[in-house]
């Protein structure tokens, strides 16, 4: 199970921090991903991480803004938002897949989905 949480309402250059908990599961040999959605729009990838090799990668659209890490210890994935823009906005889901091969930016190859939490950027 994985649980998002940190999303909230900013204006435009400020910043978040949003996590995943991934209970029950020991995630060493996942990689973890966050993804996000505006309503009437199509999910697209942000950011993922591989846990057991620490690799990461971001979309295009958010890369220099956006950090992504995992605390172990915690069974913890968090996203680091800065400079937030107005287009940001959306629903924020965190995933896990079942594999550290490659970090896939698909959402179909996820296997585990959080339920979402809501960032809102105001200009």
């Amino acid at each position: 199970q994985l649980q998002a949480s940190g999303g909230g309402s900013v204006q435009a250059g400020g910043s978040l921090r949003l996590s995943c908990v991934a209970a029950g599961r020991t995630v060493t040999k996942y990689t973890l991903g966050w993804f996000r959605q505006d309503p009437g729009k199509e999910r697209e990838f942000v950011a993922a991480i591989s846990w057991s090799g620490g690799d990461t990668k971001y979309a295009a659209s958010v890369k220099g803004r956006f950090t992504i890490s995992a605390d172990s210890a915690k069974n913890t994935v968090y996203l680091n938002i800065n400079s937030l823009k107005p287009e940001d906005t959306a629903i924020y889901y965190c995933a896990a897949r079942v594999s550290t091969f490659y970090i896939s930016t698909n959402s179909n190859t996820y296997d585990y989905w959080g339920q979402g939490t809501l960032v809102t950027v105001s200009s």
